[in-house]
């Protein structure tokens, strides 16, 4: 009988485990309430408004027409496929969806309108009020002008559930796609401005002298331009565009983090392990990376999240005075100029306003407990 061959048992995979360091500040992190459900609060509404499509649109999810399955939100399809003749279908057509209809039937969002949609057949002249703050008055005459449908109600208009902008433009949608904009600019400004922050403070700090003495007056004559009325300047120059308020805003927004990361280098360039490990040949890249980094991440994770906030804030203020975002992009700050300029539609203003309020009071909170979470103080007691 033939020997069974010798078979190596897999090793057994070792499920994710924090050092107990990291536990402690887990802790310390669900231990600050206010923060930890703040925290899940924003993730929540972060990964809805990701899915902004496939919850405000003017094309419908899903299309049966004629036994064949349709994905218009995934894909543009001719006009010509359900008889008519324009290069792009207009779903929201009377034709069309009447044409749909007799062939099968169309799924829709649960908004139906996209941040640029114009809602042509408003109840009232824009800024259209929210559908059910209408009296059954001005629904009724709004259903006899629209389909010539004289016992009409509230329920037969399609309603924009926070009312209109003043191009016709859905409010909900708009804030969908805007808090959706504003997080992932201030994600991507928050994050680029702390590579090149740290990357700064901690050359300054670990090797000090005269390297330190130049970039800290060059920091500080940085400082102290105007950056409001720089940005304002370079705006109406150069065409505002995502990624060019977000270069223009990231030459000013990377020096807050400098004078942190400098001092805890600065306290930790003379340290003994640092010291050993010179004179053991580590090279200065080796020790910055391996040895003082991580030390120094510590106090800079405290801060990101007020970084974040502030990147938030200046792009919501620059939509505010005009030279933000293109127009017609889905801009918190832009809802804010039209709150100001129609003051007789209080829907305006104040959507955005708590939308604004709403997301940075949750971002601060959080902060405060990623403060609490690397306080060395609670974690090394």
């Amino acid at each position: 009988m033939a020997p069974k061959p010798f078979v190596h048992a897999a090793p057994a995979r070792r499920p994710l485990r924090l050092s107990p360091i990291n536990q402690r500040r887990l802790a310390n992190f669900k231990a600050n309430k206010r923060g930890y459900w703040s925290f899940w609060i924003f993730l929540v509404i972060f990964v809805l408004t990701l899915f902004s499509e496939f919850i405000a649109n003017d094309k419908p999810l899903l299309v049966v027409y004629k036994g064949e399955l349709l994905f218009p939100i995934l894909h543009n399809y001719p006009e010509e496929k359900f008889g008519g003749f324009l290069a792009q279908t207009d779903y929201r057509d009377k034709v069309i969806a009447k044409e749909i209809d007799e062939h099968g039937f169309m799924l829709w969002p649960p908004v139906r309108y996209s941040y640029r949609t114009i809602n042509r057949q408003l109840p009232v002249p824009a800024p259209s009020p929210p559908t059910w703050m209408l009296s059954e008055t001005q629904c009724r005459a709004a259903v006899l002008r629209m389909y010539k449908k004289p016992d009409g109600t509230c329920r037969d208009l399609e309603w924009n559930w926070l009312g209109t902008d003043d191009q016709g433009r859905d409010v909900l949608a708009r804030l969908l796609y805007g808090f959706r904009l504003s997080v992932l600019f201030g994600l991507t400004l928050a994050g680029i401005s702390s590579i090149v922050g740290v990357t700064a403070g901690a050359v300054q700090g670990y090797f000090g002298g005269w390297t330190d003495l130049i970039f800290q007056r060059f920091i500080e004559i940085w400082s102290s331009l105007p950056h409001l009325y720089l940005l304002i300047i370079v705006s109406s120059i150069i065409t505002p565009s995502f990624f060019v308020l977000l270069g223009i805003l990231l030459l000013f927004s990377w020096v807050s983090l400098v004078h942190v990361v400098r001092a805890e280098f600065l306290r930790a360039r003379n340290f003994e392990y640092v010291n050993a490990a010179r004179a053991l040949g580590l090279s200065n890249g080796a020790i910055i990376l391996k040895h003082v980094l991580p030390n120094a991440m510590v106090a800079t994770l405290t801060f990101l999240p007020f970084v974040l906030n502030s990147s938030i804030t200046t792009l919501t203020a620059l939509d505010f005075l005009g030279f933000g975002l293109p127009p017609g992009s889905p801009s918190l700050g832009e809802l804010l100029l039209q709150g100001k300029s129609n003051l007789a539609a209080p829907w305006l203003g104040l959507t955005g306003f708590l939308v604004i309020a709403l997301m940075l009071s949750l971002l601060v909170f959080i902060g405060e407990a990623v403060r609490d979470a690397f306080d060395p103080r609670k974690t090394l007691s």
